[in-house]
């Protein structure tokens, strides 16, 4: 079948049954600065510990349910329990669309889910958020055995912790790890605008920013990196196959 027949009877499907994520693009109604300034204010009251909770009750769920969803923002997280997106930044219900996943990595799935986050909810800005001390990145750093399946999800941080051990290679522990949480977060950024032509047409368009950030869990404070360092050159690479990465030895 034709691409583009498959993409619009994916679409008109979703539409016809799935009201509630029926919004074309561009009807968030902000640019891209405009949901940046929502996310630091809002990140700024969870600092000050003054949370305003906002668009969390009925009117809001009957809204989104009645007019669908229009999030401002699509964010590709860790699904670290200590990093409740929406609470960070104070956001509500329909506010915030959160794609969540060991090591915030950028494979087939979530490359998917930011796609339509954007090709067809409409948002002007994706943050690709890691955090400190995260798990997935620390077992890669270390070499520590994983199992199942995890072996396959967390390949794609390989490239990271290299990066990051050759950078930094007087460096061990925690403070490895620490580089290598924000050199994941724009392997990520790489992998998505590697492998995702729709993506990488909308930011050379302005249509889309896509940006990093990396939250500490012990401040609440998240540190935003900005875009990545190559994406000029990243925008001009033909797009990739697979954004897979070769999985890890186990180690004994």
């Amino acid at each position: 079948m034709d691409r583009s027949l498959m993409k619009l009877g994916i679409a008109f499907f979703i539409g016809c049954f799935c009201p509630v994520a029926a919004a074309a693009h561009g009807e968030t109604g902000v640019t891209s600065d405009q949901a940046m300034k929502m996310l630091e204010d809002g990140q700024a009251r969870y600092q000050r510990g003054q949370l305003i909770h906002p668009h969390q009750d009925q009117a809001q769920r009957s809204l989104t349910v009645a007019k669908g969803q229009h999030p401002f923002v699509t964010v590709l997280s860790c699904a670290d329990s200590r990093v409740p997106v929406e609470t960070i930044f104070d956001q509500g219900i329909g506010d915030v669309f959160v794609v969540r996943v060991a090591g915030n990595v950028a494979n087939t799935d979530e490359i998917g889910s930011i796609e339509y986050g954007v090709g067809h909810l409409g948002t002007p800005l994706v943050v690709v958020m890691g955090h400190s001390k995260c798990g997935a990145v620390t077992a890669v750093v270390t070499g520590a055995e994983v199992h199942g399946n995890i072996a396959a999800l967390v390949a794609n941080i390989i490239p990271a912790s290299t990066a990051a051990k050759k950078a930094h290679p007087d460096l061990h522990g925690d403070e490895l790890v620490a580089h290598a949480v924000r050199a994941n977060v724009f392997q990520s950024i790489g992998d998505l605008l590697s492998h995702s032509g729709e993506l990488k047409e909308m930011v050379s368009e302005g249509k889309v920013k896509v940006v990093g950030a990396v939250y500490d869990l012990e401040s609440g404070k998240v540190e935003w990196l900005g875009a990545h360092p190559d994406q000029a050159r990243l925008l001009t690479e033909e797009k990739n196959a697979s954004p897979a990465h070769a999985a890890p030895e186990k180690t004994t």
